[in-house]
């Protein structure tokens, strides 16, 4: 008889779950967030479990490798995909635990993409630059606020940046007013040497690779977008057609529709949103240098408005990423915006 087990895990404990063919409940306990205490609890009915599946929260990691290292089939549950009954009476962990494990049974569980412990760390330190990238952002806006409203005029971003705490001294602020732009400043210049030092490691990660190349054959990406690409899209493969990549992307439109007419729209949040930073980044770049891009984006822009246009770029430029590391060959720009 095959077994199905169900975890629903929290921040400092587990609810774990295991149910047989039936969906009887053979083992139900609260554990600490131990993967000796997890380990132990799903040994002695190893041979039997078809699976286990682990809820998708902040701190899954340490169970989903600890599992996967001792031989467990794990699944990922995509939780935002996952409702319950709505006139249940009554829920609880024990409850999503076993409906986890129901789910798993049944074949219907909605999974999450488990990336490789390899790659997971570097995509994470990638994501880090990008919060450290803007925090120096809001410390940037702060000095300019400053210089502003102290002024009248503020000097460009790219200078802020540059600043060292003795440039600001020949201002002549008020004393109160040059040790509030020195702290920004300060903080801005702490900020530069740790993104350098994030950045040249991302490189040394990707840089090696035969699809960061192709990546970069696009308009509007350069090192820093073609770093982020690698790292958070995985492995093309699980894309079965371009339009799920273009979704993950959240490159498309969300819409409910019956009998021909709108009732509203879907879960529009749906998918990666470093990913969808990415290509409308991207999009803002391909506008300005490449001139196909341009004359795209002015037709949609005469028809809907700048933010569709920008868009619909942005999805012409997930498509085509999705199709150069298909078929392993650079970008072809007639071919994208024909």
């Amino acid at each position: 008889m095959k077994k199905y087990s169900g975890i629903d895990l929290h921040s400092n404990n587990a609810v774990l779950v295991i149910t047989d063919e039936e969906d009887r409940v053979l083992y139900q306990k609260r554990l600490q967030n131990r993967l000796q205490d997890v380990l132990s609890a799903l040994e002695p009915h190893r041979r039997e479990l078809a699976g286990v599946v682990v809820e998708s929260t902040y701190n899954w990691y340490w169970l989903v490798d600890g599992l996967q290292e001792n031989g467990y089939t794990v699944h990922l549950a995509n939780t935002g995909a996952i409702r319950q009954y709505d006139g249940l009476k009554h829920s609880g962990d024990e409850t999503d635990a076993t409906y986890l494990a129901h789910l798993l049974r049944l074949g219907i569980l909605p999974t999450g993409y488990i990336l490789p412990k390899a790659q997971r760390a570097a995509r994470d330190l990638a994501r880090k630059r990008l919060q450290l990238v803007r925090s120096r952002t809001s410390h940037v806006l702060a000095v300019e606020n400053l210089f502003a409203r102290n002024t009248g005029d503020c000097p460009r971003s790219n200078v802020v940046k540059r600043y060292t705490v003795e440039d600001i001294v020949p201002f002549g602020f008020d004393p109160d007013i040059t040790l509030a732009i020195q702290s920004n400043v300060a903080i801005i210049q702490a900020l530069n040497t740790e993104i350098e030092r994030l950045e040249q490691r991302l490189h040394t990660c990707v840089a090696a690779q035969a699809e960061f190349t192709l990546l970069k054959s696009m308009p509007g990406i350069g090192d820093t977008l073609a770093t982020t690409l690698w790292l958070e899209m995985g492995s093309m493969e699980r894309f079965a057609k371009v339009g799920n990549y273009s979704s993950y992307c959240r490159c498309v439109d969300s819409k409910r529709i019956s009998n021909h007419k709108k009732k509203g729209e879907g879960n529009s949040k749906n998918g990666n949103k470093y990913l969808a930073w990415v290509w409308v980044e991207a999009a803002h770049f391909a506008i300005r240098f490449c001139p196909q891009a341009k004359r795209f984006y002015e037709r949609k822009k005469a028809r809907t408005n700048g933010i569709v246009a920008l868009k619909a770029v942005a999805h012409k430029l997930a498509r085509a990423c999705y199709h150069i590391l298909k078929e392993q060959q650079p970008f072809d720009v007639t071919r994208c915006f024909a």
